[in-house]
């Protein structure tokens, strides 16, 4: 029966990114150019999809993803943290580029496989914690990166980034529709207004959409990074599929949570890595090549890790 509840819960996942993967590597799709594809899932599909589900949740309910935000605010920072410090001293990354790997390392890849799989463990129920999950990546780690990378691309000109320049790349991280979208659902919920059902069933038809979409937008992705194993890769493999959620249990035993929430904040802990770094990479010119393998290894090997943290999570 456990088996079975976990085939159902990965083998879908794993399906359509392998399709997405595919369509990218046979060039079905444009892999290298997936601007229409991420702007449907990043700008539409996800947000319409988290903002329905947490402003469709009680107050109460949203009230208890406090703790989710702290634990998950705490872990993701950590791995941040500790990746971008290796990468400075141990593999000697320039500021930017160990900025970018931390983030992918730290920051897992809620929209695309977190969001099906919690919604497949837990029910619908499931979108509002990953909607948390993400507005808590989004707000704490994915603007350092945007500043580092900014920092960079201001040096390479000659110029000094100013203090205007670092609050317009916050501002660019922290007002994408995947980061408003859930804020504003929880802005909506703590205020006890409710979605009536013609919003939501507006929201609903295109968000609908959103897992599977951004499933084989991120197999699509990868299809399209060169794959290279190093020592580098397999540590960041580590790092994202084995020290964040173990991380993420040592944090639940610090900071007050119901076992519920803990179990949830655990198994979105071991979602694998994210594309944010890939996109990032791309766009300020850094290397995406080592991004991509990271993120290629931590897919792969989290189908194993996945498997493990839903049986001891959630057995029954």
């Amino acid at each position: 029966m456990m088996s079975n509840a976990i085939l159902m819960a990965l083998v879908p996942v794993f399906f359509v990114l392998l399709l997405g993967y595919t369509a990218g590597r046979f060039h079905v799709v444009d892999n290298l150019h997936v601007d229409a594809l991420n702007a449907l899932v990043m700008d539409f599909a996800v947000p319409a999809s988290l903002f329905a589900a947490t402003a469709s949740a009680s107050r109460s309910e949203m009230i208890e993803q406090v703790p989710l935000f702290l634990v998950l605010g705490i872990t993701m920072s950590l791995l941040y943290a500790a990746w971008y410090l290796a990468a400075r001293r141990l593999f000697k990354a320039s500021r930017p580029d160990a900025s970018i790997q931390a983030l992918t390392v730290g920051f897992p890849n809620l929209a695309g496989v977190g969001l099906p799989i919690l919604t497949s463990v837990a029910g619908q129920a499931g979108a509002v914690p990953v909607a948390v999950a993400l507005a808590t990546g989004s707000v704490l780690i994915s603007p350092v990166t945007l500043i580092m990378a900014e920092m960079d691309a201001a040096r390479a000109r000659g110029e000094e980034l100013a203090a205007r320049q670092m609050l317009t790349a916050v501002g660019r991280a922290i007002t994408k529709p995947v980061v408003l979208a859930p804020v504003f659902g929880i802005l909506f919920s703590v205020s006890d207004l409710s979605l009536n059902a013609l919003a939501h069933a507006c929201l609903g038809l295109i968000g609908s959409s959103a897992a599977g979409v951004a499933l084989f937008l991120t197999g699509a992705i990868l299809s399209a990074q060169s794959f290279r194993l190093n020592w580098k890769i397999a540590a960041a493999t580590v790092a994202a599929d084995m020290v964040r959620p173990l991380a993420a249990v040592a944090v639940t035993h610090v900071i007050p949570i119901a076992p519920d929430t803990a179990r949830t904040a655990i198994l979105l802990a071991a979602v694998p890595s994210g594309f944010f770094g890939i996109l990032f990479a791309v766009n300020y010119r850094l290397d995406s090549a080592a991004v991509g393998s990271m993120v290629i290894s931590s897919t792969g090997f989290s189908v194993a890790t996945i498997a493990v943290a839903i049986a001891v999570l959630f057995p029954h």
